[in-house]
């Protein structure tokens, strides 16, 4: 059981850092971006082909991936979901939906056409050795994972709290008019929180082309996870949202135990529905910006 309970927080980490950047879009921006995933997926197939090509241990070649990733959400803001974010209300709620399902249709044709569809896995020399403690086996490669995760979300956290962008961000996060009157470049924090939340996709991608694989199909099943996440969190939550991601895989890793491995993801999807009906605001409250 106790080696469940540490699988289950090795996924879970993943999880949170995906979840994240989906909740710094939609908490800041009030954007659903379903595209995410997609940009999860790059980053996998960055990493990976930086290993096959290059011989790049996947976690130096976050050096990599975090930046392009970031480029990739910069790129994007500035094409497609700058103009969504001008809306207002339920309006942009829904256009950034219909857009972003047709940048997922977009992306996922692109990786096919570059990659094919088949499954890629980061085949690192160290992938089976680990260290065990208490009896408990520890992957090198999801324990450096998880390790990566915390340390992002500490540095994500103190960028929030400590730099004035990261203030501005949640100044805007709060009220976006008032960030406006007080002299914040609200078009401009936009941008940055998009390109932030593409360069944490990137993470997230580069730890599941290490710890299982990639494929071009597997966008819209890592955005439907984060989303779930973000909702357990609560939609108000930025940095919420990765303690409920090791929540997630808590859970799934007991359901596995105690019900059956086959109905993981069920699983997710009743935790979904019942945070809905009995806790709207998540478990962190609506009001919380980070």
């Amino acid at each position: 059981m106790a080696q469940n309970i540490v699988y289950g927080l090795f996924v879970g980490g993943i999880y949170g850092i995906a979840a994240v950047g989906l909740a710094l879009a939609f908490g800041v921006m009030n954007v659903l971006n379903i595209a995410h995933g997609e940009l999860l997926m790059f980053g996998g197939y960055i990493s990976f082909w930086l290993f096959s090509l290059l011989g790049i241990d996947p976690f130096v070649s976050l050096i990599i991936c975090i930046p392009a990733l970031f480029l990739i959400g910069l790129l994007l803001d500035r094409l497609v979901y700058r103009h969504v974010a001008r809306l207002r209300g339920e309006a942009k709620i829904k256009n950034s939906l219909l857009i972003s399902f047709g940048l997922v249709l977009i992306l996922q044709n692109v990786a096919i056409r570059l990659f094919t569809a088949d499954e890629r896995t980061t085949q690192v020399s160290y992938i089976g050795q680990g260290i065990n403690l208490f009896g408990i086996a520890l992957p090198y490669t999801r324990l450096m994972g998880l390790v990566i995760a915390l340390v992002t979300i500490l540095a994500l956290h103190l960028f929030l709290q400590r730099t004035d962008s990261g203030k501005a961000i949640r100044a805007t996060a709060e009220d976006w008019e008032a960030a406006e009157l007080s002299g914040i470049n609200v078009p401009r924090v936009y941008m940055l929180t998009f390109a932030l939340g593409a360069a944490l996709a990137g993470i997230a991608g580069t730890l599941v082309s290490v710890t299982s694989s990639v494929a071009p199909s597997i966008g819209l099943d890592w955005t439907l996870k984060a989303l779930i996440v973000v909702v357990l969190a609560g939609t108000g939550s930025i940095i919420g949202a990765f303690p409920a991601g090791l929540l997630l895989g808590l859970v799934e890793a007991l359901s596995s135990i105690f019900i059956s491995a086959s109905y993981r993801e069920v699983v997710g999807l009743v935790i979904f529905l019942l945070v809905l009906l009995i806790r709207p605001q998540g478990l962190f409250g609506s009001r919380e910006a980070a």
